[in-house]
């Protein structure tokens, strides 16, 4: 009998693996940072040599940390950065260009231009999407476009496309597979998300030729097995999600009207509303949250395109601080009088504002404001955007009481106990953490588990989730309608 479940979370700025036993504990952990390219403005890049190298080296390095084999692994579940785009050549696997990173701005202008033509209602009649750089299928289009060698070659199918989940897929299997799962194809501007399908009129708006997309697949399903040179013998892969959607699923958040709020590089906030679609009025997206023997179900998206990154700027850029441990304390201590409001537009607002255009902005500083003031800024900024989406949310579902919602938060911001309760002070509701934070890689090890026979079915799963701790609302009503005012201000002044 296999002991463990191998989870391999791709992030923006890390690699991690994670060894799940059959009882959801931890019995090793890896991680591996890898270098950000920032050709120009707006622009974000990755190395996919960094990508696969990390993978590879992680997952090595749980395995070696827990004793563990090949026979050992009851199956391999991957979690990725949504968005990132990358295009290689299926004969030798050589990319033909950096991955462009979900946070790159470049295709703007092709974003605008689809606009002014009218055709942004189609794709979200189609995909759930809006028009914005952030998807991969205007990267997909950016790179294809780029010399007319390139179009040639996709239209003899001999490109490949991918999200970061289809390019490990292909590393691990040898070039054997080039598959994704529904929740990240759900993430491209191609898929049409009710029909569970390429659709033909987008790719055509797009130019992207139908032979270079993936197959996809259910999120638990089987997707192929690892090249056996890798890890000694082969291993299953069972497993795959988009970051968030697979932290939706670790944090049990299987029944609609839950919500997850994952704070890593960005901040991203999901709703599960079943196995009906909800179309939103307020500038959310409609996505997929995962899908089990075909059948899909979907969830309201509200996406922040700078967190963590606002701690991050912090300490690299600003040189604040020498760790981001280092903000909640100097938040706590910030002068009470000072009302400092950052909006983080670094690389453009995301929802509900969609302004790919944005900058960051200061507000309120004075001769007074010193560090302890920005740590508060910079982490009631990740509060503030946090409740705009759930206020778009609240308008969008309109099914329960809003006031009992409990909103399951995970990610590195997560372990901050003065963030969590400023989280749970200037949204009003209840903010609950896990005990097991690792909820992404813990969701991608669920969807391999689930379909290798190691893990149990979701209602069973949802009942093993545990609370770490809650934060419930301590500030007073006219303090937070005064702060939450003030930071509307800021973003009407900035979008000005």
């Amino acid at each position: 009998m296999a002991s463990y479940v191998l989870a391999i979370d791709q992030g923006t700025t890390s690699t991690r693996a994670i060894l799940f036993r059959a009882d959801m504990s931890v019995a090793s952990f890896a991680q591996r940072e890898f270098p950000q390219h920032f050709p120009a403005d707006g622009e974000v890049e990755h190395e996919p040599e960094d990508l696969w190298s990390t993978t590879l080296a992680t997952a090595r390095t749980a395995m070696r940390d827990a004793g563990a084999s090949a026979k050992d692994i009851a199956a391999i579940g991957i979690a990725n950065q949504r968005e990132t785009a990358l295009i290689w050549h299926r004969a030798t696997g050589r990319p033909l260009h950096r991955a462009i990173v979900w946070q790159d701005r470049r295709t703007a202008n092709l974003c605008a231009r689809l606009k002014a033509e009218g055709h942004e209602p189609l794709f979200a009649a189609k995909t759930g999407l809006l028009l914005d750089p952030y998807f991969s299928g205007t990267k997909a289009a950016w790179l294809l476009q780029k010399d007319a060698a390139s179009e040639a070659l996709a239209v003899r199918g001999e490109l490949a496309f991918g999200t970061v989940d289809t390019y490990l897929l292909w590393r691990l299997t040898g070039g054997k597979v080039h598959a994704t799962d529904a929740t990240n194809a759900s993430r491209t501007l191609l898929f049409d998300i009710y029909r569970g399908q390429w659709d033909a009129d987008l790719l055509a708006l797009l130019g992207v030729p139908k032979s270079v997309l993936p197959e996809v697949r259910d999120s638990s399903a089987a997707f192929g097995v690892t090249d056996p040179g890798l890890f000694g013998a082969p291993i299953p892969i069972c497993g795959i999600a988009g970051d968030q959607q697979a932290a939706l699923i670790g944090q049990a958040c299987f029944k609609p009207g839950m919500i997850k709020s994952t704070y890593g590089t960005g901040c991203f906030a999901l709703m599960n509303t079943g196995q009906r679609p909800v179309a939103s009025k307020n500038r959310l997206l409609t996505t997929i949250a995962y899908q089990f023997a075909g059948k899909r179900t979907y969830a309201l998206e509200g996406s922040i395109f700078i967190a963590g990154a606002a701690v991050q700027w912090l300490r690299d850029s600003m040189h604040l601080v020498k760790s981001a441990e280092e903000t909640g304390p100097l938040a706590a201590a910030a002068d009470p009088s000072q009302e400092v409001f950052l909006v983080p537009a670094f690389v453009g607002l995301g929802a509900p504002y969609w302004r790919p255009d944005a900058r960051g902005a200061l507000f309120g500083l004075t001769r007074a404001t010193g560090p302890r003031e920005l740590a508060q800024a910079a982490l009631d900024s990740v509060c503030f955007q946090t409740v705009d989406l759930l206020t778009a949310m609240d308008a969008d579902w309109r099914e329960g009481d809003s006031t009992d919602r409990i909103l399951r938060v995970d990610g590195g911001m997560a372990a901050s106990d003065w963030t969590m309760q400023r989280l749970a002070d200037l949204t009003g509701g209840i903010v609950d953490r896990p005990r097991i934070n690792e909820t992404t890689a813990l969701g991608a090890a669920y969807l391999a588990g689930l379909q290798a026979g190691f893990f149990p079915e979701p209602d069973r799963f949802e009942g093993l989730w545990q609370r770490d701790k809650r934060f419930t609302p301590q500030m007073d009503a006219t303090t937070r309608e005064r702060k939450l005012a003030g930071w509307a201000a800021a973003v009407r002044r900035l979008l000005a």
